[in-house]
């Protein structure tokens, strides 16, 4: 871009592959704040920075309150202590929960293994060849 580091909305767009509904809606709940030129929006670096957090809160799960939380993290004092122990509590409660998540889809697929492997097995003692299916699978 210019050495201003400014951005339109299409520019912001295509970086981070969002739609511009989707920079208006960020604005619209306050994440971030474009300079207005009449109807056009000009992004700075910091608005490009905070839609690099928005982006990758969206990817670990976080609720749009709490990325608001996470954004406001980095506009904080030295000294504001309970926001970034809140921000640590979440991320913790997160992980938990993907965890289990994970913990949850490996027993699922362990669980489909094995009933492939019983059909198979059913199957095979009845004279009927899986493994050209099986290799369609994989």
């Amino acid at each position: 871009m210019t050495d201003t580091e400014r951005y339109s909305i299409r520019d912001l767009s295509d970086e981070f592959d969002v739609t511009p509904r989707a920079l208006r809606f960020y604005e619209d709940k306050g994440l971030i704040s474009p300079e207005r030129k009449g109807l056009q929006r000009i992004y700075d670096r910091r608005d490009k920075a905070r839609l690099s957090l928005i982006l990758r809160g969206k990817r670990l799960g976080f609720s749009l309150a709490e990325i608001r939380d996470w954004l406001d993290l980095y506009e904080l004092q030295d000294g504001e202590v309970a926001q970034a122990e809140m921000l640590l509590e979440a991320s913790q409660g997160r992980m938990v929960s993907l965890v289990q998540q994970r913990e949850d889809i490996e027993a699922t697929i362990a669980e489909l293994e094995e009933q492939m492997q019983f059909v198979r097995d059913w199957l095979s003692k009845r004279g009927i060849d899986t493994s050209a299916k099986r290799d369609e699978a994989a």
